[in-house]
C-alpha cells in the first residue's frame, strides 16, 4: 500500500491484506540500506494471523520517496507521523539494527502510541568503522562488501539457508546495491551519532523483546548489555551461531520468538 507522510509517498507491505481498524497493528522497521523485504516471512505470517502488518520502507529506501534521515530521532518522529497518516493510535513495533534504535526512541518518547517493541540486533552505542563510513560517503561499492562480510556469521556465509533457493549474502548485497546514493551514508551517520540508547531504554514502559545474534560482529551482544539492563519489562533471546542478519540467518527462530511475544 501507499500512504502520504509529510508530503512524501511512502510504501508499506501489508502481507496482501487490507488494513482493518478493528485489528491490532504491527509496524516492521528495517535497518540500514534495507527495505520491507527483509521481513518477508515474519510480516506475511502476522498478516494472516489477525494483525495489521505494515512493513514500511522508510524515506529514501525501497519504494518510498524522499531522502534518508541521518538521525535516529528523526526516524522516530517519522514513525509517529506514519501512524498519524494511517489514523492508527497505537501499534506494536519491530525493528532491526538502525530500525531497532528508531523503535526504541519512538517508544521512549511516544509511550501512549506503542504497545510492545521487539529490538533485533540493537547496540547502544552503535559504533561505525571509519573505513566503512568513508566508503559509504564516497558511494564506493566497498561499503556493501564490508557490510556483507561483517553482517553474516562465518558459518552462514557458506550458505545453508533455511529458505530453499535463497543465497543469503548475495541477496543482502543485491539489496544494498539497489539503494540510492547517499542512503547508506545517512543511515550509518544515524547509527554512529545516536548516544541516547540507554536513556531511551530507561524510559520505555511497554513490554520489550530483545533478540541478539551470538556471533554478531556489527552489533556485538555485549554492546546491548546496558540497554537491556535499562529496560523495565524485557525478554531476551540469543540465537546461537547467528550474526547480525537475524531474519535471513534464522528466519524460523525469529518468527517463533516474535509469535510468542506478539500473539
Amino acid at each position: 500500500m501507499r500512504v502520504d507522510v509529510n508530503g512524501c509517498s511512502v510504501y508499506a507491505y501489508t502481507g496482501g491484506r487490507d488494513v482493518d481498524p478493528a485489528q491490532p497493528s504491527i509496524v516492521f522497521v528495517h535497518g540500514a540500506c534495507n527495505d520491507h523485504s527483509v521481513w518477508a516471512l515474519q510480516s506475511r505470517y502476522f498478516a494472516h494471523h489477525g494483525r495489521n502488518v505494515l512493513a514500511v520502507d522508510t524515506p529514501g529506501h525501497g519504494r518510498s520517496a524522499g531522502d534518508a534521515h541521518s538521525s535516529v530521532s528523526d526516524i522516530a518522529d517519522w514513525l509517529a507521523a506514519f501512524l498519524d497518516a494511517l489514523a492508527i493510535e497505537r501499534a506494536a513495533f519491530v525493528g532491526h539494527s538502525l530500525g531497532a534504535l528508531s523503535v526504541l526512541d519512538m517508544a521512549a518518547r511516544n509511550p501512549a502510541r506503542v504497545s510492545r517493541i521487539a529490538l533485533l540486533g540493537p547496540s547502544a552505542p552503535m559504533p561505525v568503522a571509519e573505513v566503512l563510513l568513508e566508503a559509504a560517503k564516497a558511494n564506493d561499492h566497498t561499503a556493501f562488501e564490508l557490510i556483507t562480510g561483517w553482517t553474516f556469521s562465518a558459518g552462514h556465509q557458506l550458505g545453508g539457508s533455511e529458505q530453499p533457493g535463497i543465497w543469503m549474502s548475495g541477496n543482502a548485497q543485491r539489496l544494498m546495491e539497489r539503494s540510492r546514493p547517499g542512503a547508506l551514508y545517512n543511515d550509518l551517520l544515524a547509527c554512529r551519532d545516536y548516544n541516547d540508547g540507554v536513556n531511551a531504554a530507561g524510559g520505555v514502559r511497554c513490554p520489550s523483546l530483545v533478540m541478539l545474534g551470538q556471533r554478531d560482529l556489527m552489533a556485538p551482544p555485549a554492546n546491548a548489555t546496558l540497554l537491556i539492563q535499562a529496560l523495565a519489562d524485557k525478554r531476551v533471546v540469543t540465537l546461537s551461531g547467528c550474526g547480525h542478519s537475524l531474519m535471513a540467518e534464522a528466519p524460523r527462530a525469529v518468527l517463533d520468538a516474535l509469535r510468542e511475544f506478539l500473539l
